[in-house]
């Protein structure tokens, strides 16, 4: 367990690098290269002179639509945000080259970009647009049959292994691995169960396994797991119930149900897990106001919000925040941010990072965030995450933090302390030096046991707070500063390189549970 966390994490700091719509969007774009080279040799569908001209009418219309929708809206404009529901779109509906058909591609952009101002709840869309889009040019191509619609083109052996290679890439990022792997289990179980029990009814003899790799390669569950459901902004915040999503929209896929002329298949039921998404969690973009700076320590910043519309988060969950701002980098406009503060502080809400050594090496975002004054008006787009502790109060928990890392667990310690929670706890606190230890006061009124890790000596340690004195971090030197490890339930929250080297000393732990971030 210990080195298939420590594989995850380095990959996750890789991944980190680029925001995750960036990511979304480059992996998109490869896969429509790819499939233009192989339409050059008749392994899809469409031929190359479709397929580009499609893109480029679809592009032209999302980014159009969108950049419309946003300035009149006053909402700053999302280019990537357009060219992901572009690229999305052309791997679901038909590329063409006729004048009608090319009217249905328009169509089913338009609809699509204008879905997530329209079947929107509170500045946040309800469905995944692209699903809305091919849906909306299905029902019409009823009426209008030339206009076409959705097709699902992408389902073909040939384009399986770049879906499955560029998909991973963006599961990673998002952390959406498990989530689309039962979506796919589902699905796929499914379809081949409906597909038997139709060569059944026909008295054809077939074998399960027979049916199996054709429906995985030759179906879309692949490009649908990968790059729709596991849209972070039309899914819950807790794992338990993106899990119960992925598994309503499998069985769906899985097994189309008819309804009248259509089915209830790939998009519609990516539809109805939407839907699902929503009752779970209504999602709303949250208005914030910037109250104040501190400096924790010489490196981190902590800012204080005061919230003004309704919030709810459980202690160790992280928000993302958006900062818009001209010329973002790789980035991007928005990041995730573990909350510092516990339930009780509402409607104040604390956020902490570590600032960049030099102006020149500070991500466009970081810059932004800098310039923010207090009075100034900003947004939280979602708040996710299960880092969260075990409900048995009686649960010995191990907290390890390496260095700005400690913010979820200074909420969950402000929480316990709130609610007069009893908990045996171990912080095992790690920091460059003593200067860079943050929310000594808040961690010491918890009554936490803290075992501390610099390279200097800490003065005026509270009680019940010990310096390794050297120890390095590892498996042995755990095992000497905490040696009921093994009966204890383990926390690592820092850097995802960080937590690739820490986690093979955790692995004596009852459990691991693991909270990366890859830096702003």
């Amino acid at each position: 367990m210990g080195t298939l966390t420590a594989v995850w994490n380095r990959i996750f700091a890789v991944l980190g690098r680029l925001s995750m719509y960036r990511l979304v969007y480059f992996a998109l774009a490869a896969l429509a290269v790819v499939a233009l080279l192989l339409s050059f040799f008749g392994l899809v569908g469409p031929d190359p002179l479709q397929l580009v001209v499609t893109l480029a009418v679809l592009s032209a219309v999302c980014v159009g639509v969108d950049a419309a929708a946003q300035r009149v809206l006053n909402l700053p404009w999302r280019l990537e945000s357009s060219l992901i529901t572009a690229h999305i779109l052309l791997f679901v509906l038909r590329p063409t080259l006729e004048l009608v058909g090319l009217l249905g591609i328009v169509i089913a952009a338009a609809v699509a970009s204008l879905s997530k101002y329209v079947l929107a709840w509170r500045g946040r869309h309800i469905f995944n647009p692209a699903a809305v889009g091919a849906t909306v040019l299905t029902l019409l191509s009823l009426v209008w049959p030339d206009l076409g619609a959705s097709s699902w083109w992408v389902g073909t052996p040939a384009l399986a292994a770049p879906v499955i290679l560029l998909g991973l890439a963006v599961l990673v990022r998002t952390e959406k691995l498990r989530i689309v792997a039962v979506f796919l289990v589902f699905a796929v179980a499914v379809a081949v169960f409906r597909t038997a029990a139709q060569y059944q009814s026909a008295g054809l003899e077939i074998d399960a396994l027979d049916l199996l790799w054709p429906i995985l390669w030759s179906s879309p569950f692949l490009f649908l797991g990968a790059f729709m459901l596991s849209e972070p902004l039309t899914l819950p915040p807790r794992r338990w119930q993106q899990l119960t999503v992925a598994t309503v929209v499998g069985v769906l896929a899985g097994w189309p149900i008819p309804l009248g002329d259509i089915t209830l298949g790939q998009e519609r039921a990516l539809l109805v897990g939407n839907l699902v998404a929503f009752a779970f969690a209504v999602r709303t973009a949250v208005r914030l106001t910037l109250v104040s700076r501190a400096e924790p320590t010489p490196n981190v910043q902590e800012l204080t919000f005061r919230v003004h519309d309704r919030l709810a988060f459980l202690p160790g969950q992280y928000l993302e925040l958006e900062v818009p701002h001209r010329h973002p980098d790789a980035r991007g406009t928005r990041r995730e941010f573990s909350i510092a503060s516990a339930p009780e502080d509402l409607p104040l809400l604390k956020v902490a990072f570590k600032e960049g050594k030099t102006t020149k090496a500070q991500s466009s975002y970081k810059k932004a965030l800098a310039e923010v004054e207090p009075g100034d008006a900003l947004a939280i787009t979602g708040v996710w995450g299960d880092f969260l502790l075990p409900k048995r109060d009686a649960a010995p928990i191990l907290m390890v933090a390496a260095g700005i890392g400690v913010t979820p667990f200074v909420s969950q310690l402000r929480h316990a302390q709130a609610s007069g929670l009893d908990r045996d706890i171990v912080l095992v606190y790690v920091a460059s030096d003593s200067s860079e230890l943050a929310y000594r006061d808040e961690i010491a009124a918890s009554g936490a046991r803290v075992i501390v890790f610099t390279r200097d000596r800490p003065a005026d340690l509270p009680d019940h707070w010990t310096w390794a004195k050297g120890v390095r971090l590892d498996a042995d030197g755990l095992l000497r500063v905490v040696p009921d490890i093994s009966s204890r339930h383990a926390y690592i929250s820092g850097p995802a390189a960080l937590i690739a080297d820490l986690a093979p000393a955790l692995e004596r732990a009852r459990s691991i549970t693991t909270d990366a971030f890859s830096g702003y």
